[in-house]
């Protein structure tokens, strides 16, 4: 039976792997799902030392929960974020077992790293140096937490940046295509040049911008937002063999349900992402607070049932009845 590592590395070479991998980018449910808790998010700013370490014990607990229990593939850490300490812990529990990365944010101009949409319009127009220097500034900070990574041990590196709403980029493609397919096409060679597998996200539709994705030369791009109309058997047409896809079950539904939608998105996405390699099944975004572990845990039973049904013996798939 192959490892997880094994199984996100051939399917992110296009090749099919003995079943689709599968991890998600954060599980906020641990307390939901095994009576833990995460340290408190704002303790990592002012935490060092022997507190820091008990801490990040504390993280690598839950992971271990996390993935023993829904058989994650890969983990990207995510407490302690961007830090390079929690990659070297959760390589020296995980090992070569799982692929182990790191999430940086706010590397490019986006939605979510706007303080002032205002004088943003004015400089787009009037003052495009400004931008081109703020978008140098960014990927300067990025650069530096890509090396401390890597060194770390990361087998790869989640680059996030929402850059676009339902109806499309949040700023016209010509722009976009000046200001951050550069900045972000840049960071993406780097990683790669550090030895480090690049995965980008955005949510939202990126339809109108799908080709300056492709010329990034990621290897994964995350989310694949269905509430924005993207349809993970076109992306597919679209990026195989270029850039893998994860993703697009769809979030609202893991919300509100009911069971049965759930079924239909997660065996569209399978149906439809996973032949010929090059997808790992996961929800549009993340295990966010408030989504009932239930519906989680229907994800992946008829994760496991399509598993079986494409290998013909359950047994040797995923035994977990959670």
């Amino acid at each position: 039976m192959m490892s997880g590592k094994e199984r996100i590395l051939k399917t992110l070479r296009f090749e099919e792997p003995d079943r689709p991998p599968h991890f998600e980018i954060m599980f906020e449910l641990e307390y939901e799902a095994f009576g833990m808790h995460f340290p408190d998010r704002r303790v990592w700013d002012t935490c060092t030392g022997a507190e820091k370490e008990r801490l990040i014990a504390q993280c690598m607990e839950v992971y271990a929960r996390i993935v023993e229990q829904y058989q994650w593939d890969g983990l990207a850490v995510y407490w302690p974020w961007s830090d390079p300490d929690g990659v070297v812990a959760a390589k020296k529990l995980f090992g070569e077992s799982i692929l182990v990365g790191s999430i940086v944010g706010d590397s490019v101009w986006s939605i979510e790293g706007m303080t002032d949409w205002e004088q943003f319009s004015i400089d787009l127009h009037e003052h495009p140096e400004r931008l081109h220097e703020g978008a140098r500034a960014k990927t300067k900070v990025a650069l530096d937490k890509f090396n401390r990574l890597a060194d770390a041990g990361a087998d790869f590196i989640h680059v996030v940046n929402d850059v676009a709403f339902n109806a499309g980029s949040f700023i016209a493609p010509r722009y976009f295509r000046e200001f951050v397919t550069p900045y972000l096409a840049q960071q993406v060679q780097h990683i790669k040049d550090l030895g480090v597998i690049p995965f980008v996200h955005t949510d939202g539709n990126i339809m109108s911008i799908l080709d300056d994705y492709l010329s990034l030369g990621a290897a994964c791009f995350q989310s694949v937002d269905p509430m924005a109309g993207m349809d993970i058997a076109e992306m597919k047409r679209r990026c195989h063999g270029r850039m893998a896809l994860m993703g697009n079950v769809q979030c609202n539904l893991m919300q509100d349900g009911p069971l049965e939608a759930i079924r239909q998105s997660a065996m569209y996405c399978l149906e439809h992402g996973s032949p010929g390699g090059g997808y790992i099944f996961g929800t549009s975004n993340t295990i966010f607070p408030g989504m009932p572990l239930q519906h989680y845990e229907y994800m992946l039973k008829v994760y496991r049932e399509f598993c079986s049904k494409q290998r013909g013996d359950r047994s040797q798939i995923l035994t977990s009845d959670f």
